[in-house]
């Protein structure tokens, strides 16, 4: 007896469970987060720039640290 219960309620969880990511997944579907999305001519900037050829390479830390103290 005491075994259905505990069965009934882990399943009644389960379903609770489910019931409550189904709607989370639907409020966050409905609202949108301006800062989660980028603009178009953003993204396709960097993208360029990703597939380029670095301009700079760093050796060590003091090749690094004059590029950023002659750009600063």
């Amino acid at each position: 007896m005491v075994t259905k219960t505990e069965e009934k309620l882990f399943k009644e969880i389960q379903e609770i469970k489910k019931e409550t990511k189904i709607l989370k997944d639907l409020i966050f579907l409905l609202l949108k987060d301006p800062e989660g999305e980028y603009k178009r001519t953003f993204v396709n900037r960097i993208l360029k720039k990703a597939k380029a050829k670095p301009q700079y390479v760093f050796t060590n830390k003091k090749d690094f640290l004059k590029q950023i103290y002659y750009y600063a």
